[in-house]
């Protein structure tokens, strides 16, 4: 089993986390083409539709 030869510091664990707030913070948009409406990605808008088809 590998065993670390430091203890990591604050600041490199830092560097290391610093892109996972990125993904977090910033939500994938996208708009409807059939009701130009706001959606996120690979979910259905308000209204229920999807890649233009009603759902429900």
């Amino acid at each position: 089993m590998a065993v670390q030869k430091s203890k990591p510091t604050r600041s490199t664990r830092g560097m290391r986390r610093s892109h996972d707030s990125l993904k977090k913070k910033i939500k994938m948009l996208s708009i409807d083409n059939f009701t130009k409406e706001v959606h996120l990605r690979h979910h259905m808008t308000k209204k229920g539709f999807y890649k233009g088809k009603k759902l429900i």
